[in-house]
């Protein structure tokens, strides 16, 4: 199972030893020329288990920004030519850090459309636990979708946003905002729901227990609601929100949260599992996969 958490991170290979201190942005050299042989088949191994895995299960927006990319499986991307894309799309750019990134540091980054991406590779031992988010959960799950203007205008609205969100005390609110879209996100297709999420498309365990376990909630997406929702970050989710379409997001991008702020910030967070009142709920979970984790940790 493959879980994302802001834990310190167990560092592999040599282009992560390498790599030079951090910049007061946080950014550092790829070090691209370093990567072993050992971490490309990390790589490999990943991407080709998780193509094969995707269509019928990611939405076509990102099967057709990822065909596009320079991302193959014989190598770890290098940035420099992956931002020669985005740039010419959306003018993001993918900038290399070490790890996880202070607050202010990440949403400065995303709202001047520059992604932080870790510039580290899992271990070919841990090949379904991650601590912290590496280069196949920011490069495979997140470059491809920063093709998508919806995307690239919602992300770039969200840095903005966080760094309000940080100065009024108020982050949980935009966190659950990203963690149920931009990670954790669903969507409604003609043919079905459908992945767009980078925590899901990256993830082998999710991208399947997301749309065909019967344990999780799938629920129609309500901006408040889900600034009011809890999540797991050590865990498969309990609740996924659905949005109907994905261009929503750029009405989303154009939102004044501070009312929103306002009607929401003394009202207590709902549990990931709780369904309320007006939910439109298009799945209700049994739960069962959480139900019988717990037993077995109680045993």
């Amino acid at each position: 199972m493959e879980t994302l958490k802001s834990d310190p991170v167990e560092k592999h290979g040599s282009a992560a030893q390498d790599a030079a201190a951090p910049s007061p942005d946080w950014t550092i050299n790829q070090n691209w020329e370093a990567y072993t042989a050992e971490e490309h088949g990390v790589w490999k191994t990943l991407y080709e288990r998780q193509t094969r895995l995707l269509p019928g299960r990611v939405c076509d927006q990102y099967l057709d920004c990822i065909k596009q990319m320079p991302i193959t499986a014989d190598e770890i991307p290098d940035f420099r030519r992956v931002n020669d894309l985005l740039m010419k799309h959306t003018g993001w750019q993918i900038v290399a850090v070490p790890g996880l990134v202070p607050d202010e540091v990440f949403f400065t980054h995303i709202a001047n459309r520059r992604f932080p991406a870790g510039q580290f590779i899992r271990s070919k031992h841990k090949l379904d636990y991650l601590q912290e988010p590496d280069i196949f959960h920011d490069v495979f799950g997140h470059a491809p979708m920063l093709m998508n203007p919806a995307i690239a205008d919602f992300m770039q609205a969200y840095g903005q946003g966080g760094l309000k969100a940080l100065e009024r005390g108020i982050l949980p609110f935009i966190s659950r905002l990203y963690w149920y879209t931009i990670e954790f996100g669903l969507v409604q297709q003609k043919d079905g729901i459908r992945i767009y999420g980078a925590g899901i498309s990256s993830s082998f365990t999710e991208s399947q227990y997301c749309l065909e376990d019967e344990s999780p909630h799938r629920l129609g997406f309500d901006l408040e609601r889900v600034m009011l929702t809890d999540y797991r970050i050590d865990d498969l989710q309990k609740s996924y929100f659905v949005l109907d379409d994905l261009d929503d997001l750029f009405a989303l991008a154009q939102i004044d949260f501070d009312p929103i702020y306002e009607r929401i910030c003394n009202k207590p967070a709902f549990a990931p599992d709780q369904i309320v009142t007006g939910d439109r709920v298009l799945h209700t979970g049994t739960l069962r996969y959480h139900r019988e984790k717990a037993a077995q940790t109680q045993a």
